[in-house]
């Protein structure tokens, strides 16, 4: 007897129409999102206590780092200070990022979420045993 989609009687098809559904209402949400960065060299990375330390901060250590990794290409304090800047700098620009929905009608949103969620439904659904 031949099976369906995840080896149960759910069928093959609601499998496929859901994730069709799934991808394209995932597709609309996120396109629907803008991403605003609030970022800049004279911005706030981390707060230790009530000192600020800004991202020009942040490459001070991360200059020394690269001296001393071209210097000696063995030293762990440059690797760890160049390494420990870079994460700090990434961190520091996504947690100052806002992200923000677009401008769309309440049927644009209705139908993105039709999508996404009825195909999640129906993408579950296909996966149970008949």
């Amino acid at each position: 007897m031949a099976r369906g989609a995840g080896g149960t009687d759910g069928g093959t098809g609601g499998f496929l129409i859901g994730l069709i559904m799934m991808i394209g209402g995932g597709y609309l949400l996120l396109n629907g999102i803008v991403v605003r960065p609030n970022f800049g060299f004279g911005s706030r990375v981390i707060g230790i206590g009530g000192f600020s330390i800004t991202s020009g901060m942040v490459l001070i250590p991360f200059m020394f780092g690269v001296g001393m990794i071209f210097y000696n290409s063995r030293n762990w304090i440059g690797w760890l200070l160049a390494g420990g800047s870079m994460v700090a700098l990434i961190f520091g620009v996504i947690a100052n990022m806002t992200l923000q929905l677009t401008r769309m009608s309440a049927f644009d949103l209705i139908v993105i979420l039709v999508l996404l969620v009825g195909g999640i439904g129906l993408f579950l659904r296909s996966l149970r045993a008949g």
